[in-house]
């Protein structure tokens, strides 16, 4: 991590989760958020990033000048650059692209960096993949396995990019809610906890990357989670109304969930 520290103040014990965004402005100078991929989630993210006072270089894979409107909604701490630019600037990075563009990414690129990844796997989108359709490893293990070199954290699959700003609130907030991540990497996912409680929301631990499956589509820790009623149509997740989701409910659900026959799934 670059000189500033992360996203842990210095100091900090790394199983600390008490840091508000307004802490750790007033503790260090803000760390520089690195976001690929410029979709709903990377933009949801961005856009919750500035709102903490963070710097944010983001990235997509049609260049700089096709996000100068995101930049300019986003405001003076936000900046456009190549993918090589957002990996090289972040003291973390947000890695949200589609998962087949995942192992197309230059070798090395990450190495080195917490690298917070939001992907999932949708036959539809990504064709069919054997590994995961045979369970033999979970997307994260796989992903894992494309970014060797990284301090891998799953984080931000499981819920709908227009809820992510919706829910986020301020440490201590009584109605504040929780994110599941995954990682086989503690320090890591110590400042992705860092991270999160940065952006407005606390952050349960939901295990290693071969667990990260109680969290992934169709499972009890993901989307339906999220929302104010649950049996909302999925034709209508697009536009349905968030409802808080404490850490305490996050952990029932990861608790509960069973895994998926990924075989079967068709979206």
């Amino acid at each position: 991590m670059h000189s500033r520290g992360g996203f842990l103040p210095p100091g900090t014990d790394a199983g600390h989760r008490g840091h508000s965004s307004r802490t750790l402005s007033k503790e260090y100078a803000m760390p520089t958020l690195g976001i690929i991929g410029s979709g709903n989630i990377g933009s949801a993210v961005a856009r919750l990033a500035v709102a903490a006072g963070m710097n944010v270089v983001i990235a997509n894979s049609r260049g700089p000048e096709s996000l100068q409107d995101l930049i300019a909604e986003l405001g003076p701490l936000a900046a456009a650059g190549t993918v090589e630019d957002a990996a090289k600037a972040g003291d973390a990075v947000v890695l949200s692209i589609p998962l087949k563009a995942v192992s197309d990414l230059p070798d090395g690129l990450l190495d080195g960096k917490i690298v917070l990844d939001t992907s999932n796997y949708y036959p539809s989108r990504d064709g069919r993949i054997a590994a995961l359709d045979n369970s033999a490893v979970t997307t994260s293990e796989l992903v894992q396995s494309w970014l060797p070199g990284t301090r891998y954290v799953k984080a931000f699959n499981n819920i709908l990019a227009h809820h992510l700003p919706l829910l986020a609130r301020p440490g201590g907030a009584a109605d504040r809610s929780a994110l599941p991540i995954a990682s086989d990497d503690g320090a890591a996912k110590a400042e992705a906890a860092a991270l999160l409680d940065a952006l407005g929301y606390d952050a349960v631990d939901a295990g290693t990357v071969a667990e990260s499956w109680r969290f992934e589509p169709e499972s009890a820790g993901y989307t339906r989670l999220y929302l104010a009623d649950p049996s909302t149509p999925d034709d209508q997740l697009m536009s349905s109304a968030p409802g808080t989701t404490s850490t305490e409910k996050v952990r029932s659900a990861l608790a509960s969930a069973t895994r998926v026959n990924v075989a079967e799934r068709v979206f």
